[in-house]
């Protein structure tokens, strides 16, 4: 499953939140970095499993693209960690 979101956090915030949320805060599904970039992270979790963020900074905020087969739910709640922009709040 493949989520957007937007973030008024910069790019390197969100590689950062992401490494510390998948490796503490999801202790029966962890998931540790595999390869990182200036706009990617990449970790590898439970049976080899894999969670692709891509995040690329425009006018509104920081865009994230997250995808994952096996931890579509711990993606959501990640993402539900992170502040929005006034206008996209609902």
């Amino acid at each position: 499953m493949t989520q957007n979101y937007l973030t008024t956090l910069s790019p390197s915030e969100v590689i950062g939140q992401a490494k510390a949320f998948f490796a503490e805060r999801v202790p029966l599904s962890a998931a540790y970095p595999e390869k990182e970039g200036a706009g990617f992270l990449v970790l590898r979790g439970q049976g080899g499993e894999e969670v692709a963020l891509s995040v690329t900074a425009s006018a509104g905020g920081t865009r994230i693209r997250a995808s994952t087969l096996l931890f579509d739910q711990a993606v959501s709640r990640f993402l539900s960690t992170l502040p929005v922009p006034a206008e996209a709040a609902v």
